[in-house]
């Protein structure tokens, strides 16, 4: 103001000033809005499961919610209504272009609800654009995508997670610790299931669209299930032999599934995606002892040694939404608890999942290298 105040009692105060003294108003009262503190998310994909992502992140202190994208203007006004952003000040910009919307806005990270097989292109342009990446489940459709995704990453400093739940759940923790550490001896054989009235549920739409899910039941709620599986293991996969049923549909819709990892590690896994009944479990056999768990959220856990179950197994750590560790991730607080390196996994088991179904044999991921 002082400056100003010197420039009008000369005479000078010239377009130019006012310009710059506007500007300097401009961005002190964003930096007001938006706190460096606070991360600067946008909202990829309006439909399915962003309301609950919203939700999420609206409860953060730490992050603002500052631009939407979808292809639908209508879309998103909905979504701003029905999630309360239409009451956040400033109310995020709309954006019916991804690669607009990256360029435009002034973000640090965003997170991907797109179809399946939008998710590779637009982690690309969030790369481009130097963002942090909240990616849902699955990351890609392919193992060739997994591993351009990687390369493309692997040289900037940016957190990109993917977003499955158990990873951030105690229960979770403590069974990927008891296998590195071998305290109910080496572990041997998995079973588990996943059921779902999936197919009922995305009847008419882009799920049960090849071209834009990319797969069926197995690439959807499934991947949580076989996420938890890989991630607990954390083997590579040697050999996938599947049978799948489609159910008269265009995508699968149940599915059996046996695996091998390369530490020698045999699973049985099959998902449902035409039962009245949710549920899903792992169940991890060890040369002492067993563990089972929730497959799908990781909220319970029973652990036996031998033939005597352990009460109240000591869990450390507080349970957390993929999305809240994504956010301490980004500011130092906290490791990732999935990463590029998960979705590579799995794309490389799904890869061999729908090679096997197709020719009824055996199948190995490709090495990429």
């Amino acid at each position: 103001m002082a400056d100003r105040e010197r420039l009008a009692e000369r005479g000078e105060e010239s377009d130019s000033a006012r310009w710059i003294l506007l500007s300097s108003f401009y961005e002190r009262a964003y930096s007001l809005l938006y706190p460096m503190n606070k991360i600067r998310l946008a909202i990829l994909g309006t439909g399915g499961m962003a309301a609950e992502h919203v939700e999420r992140f609206m409860k953060n202190p730490d992050v603002a919610i500052v631009a939407l994208g979808d292809v639908s203007t209508t879309v998103m006004e909905r979504f701003k209504t029905d999630t309360g952003l239409d009451a956040v000040e400033p109310v995020p910009e709309m954006f019916t272009d991804a690669a607009t919307m990256f360029a435009e806005a002034e973000l640090d990270a965003v997170i991907i609800i797109t179809p399946h097989t939008l998710h590779f292109d637009h982690a690309m342009l969030a790369a481009d654009a130097g963002l942090h990446v909240f990616m849902e489940k699955p990351m890609v459709n392919s193992s060739d995508q997994a591993h351009a995704l990687a390369k493309r990453f692997s040289d900037l400093d940016k957190v990109f997670i993917v977003g499955y739940n158990t990873p951030c759940r105690p229960e979770f923790d403590f069974l990927r610790t008891t296998i590195r550490n071998q305290s109910l001896g080496k572990l041997e054989l998995i079973s588990g299931y996943l059921s779902q009235n999936w197919m009922k549920l995305t009847e008419g739409t882009w799920r049960q669209q090849p071209e834009l899910s990319g797969g069926g039941q197995a690439y959807d709620s499934g991947a949580h299930l076989l996420n938890s599986l890989c991630w607990s293991v954390e083997s590579d996969i040697a050999e996938v032999f599947t049978f799948l049923d489609n159910r008269g549909t265009p995508v699968d819709i149940n599915s059996s599934i046996n695996l091998r990892f390369t530490k020698g590690v045999m699973a049985s896994v099959v998902v449902s995606g035409n039962c009245a009944t949710d549920g899903a479990d792992l169940h991890f056999m060890f040369e002492h002892g067993r563990i089972d768990i929730d497959g799908w959220e990781g909220k319970w856990i029973k652990v036996w040694q031998a033939d005597e179950r352990v009460e109240n197994p000591s869990l450390s750590g507080e349970p957390q939404t993929p999305n809240d560790n994504f956010i301490d991730a980004i500011l130092g607080r906290a490791e990732p608890r999935t990463s590029i390196q998960n979705g590579i996994v799995q794309s490389e088991l799904m890869d061999a999942i729908y090679e096997s179904a197709k020719t009824g044999l055996p199948a190995k991921p490709t090495a990429k290298g």
